[in-house]
């Protein structure tokens, strides 16, 4: 007599759902090859809150009934490191520039105005907004230096 076989749903991420036809001899890799050819090591398995890790292990070993959940996550495939002086994938398009992007230049910029103008003008600045422009200077460069250091 011919295994009888059982259809598994397979859950993503985005709630989208694919049916799988198997039998109940089949592996957890087999599963991974048949639907999932060339992402195999991409892709986990998770059943009723069990990540399957083991590939040799048969779906009647799991008791699987007809129509169960299979929650699938496919990962981002790794990208192998290239060799010095060979191209590499491109790389990702720059973001937009967005306003938080341009806050701490328009800072700068309005703060060398403003020491410019307190150089030039000075009959204008008291001592006290003069204080007070160093010291929005220091908090500044402090949070510069915190923003940009790798």
């Amino acid at each position: 007599p011919a295994e009888p076989t059982l259809v598994l749903r397979l859950k993503f991420l985005n709630d989208t759902e694919r049916l799988a036809r198997v039998r109940p001899g089949d592996t957890v890799g087999a599963l991974k090859r048949t639907y999932f050819p060339g992402q195999e090591q991409q892709v986990r398995l998770i059943y009723q809150g069990q990540l399957l890790r083991d590939d040799a292990q048969s779906l009647a070993g799991l008791h699987l009934g007809h129509l169960s959940v299979l929650h699938c996550h496919l990962s981002p495939p790794s990208v192998a490191p290239t060799a010095p002086g060979t191209p590499g994938p491109r790389s990702p398009a720059p973001a937009a520039l967005g306003v938080g992007s341009l806050a701490l230049p328009l800072f700068v910029l309005l703060l060398a105005l403003l020491w410019y103008l307190q150089l030039q003008h000075r009959h204008v600045f008291t001592a006290t907004a003069t204080t007070c422009l160093a010291g929005l200077t220091l908090l500044v460069t402090f949070v510069a230096f915190a923003m940009y250091r790798r």
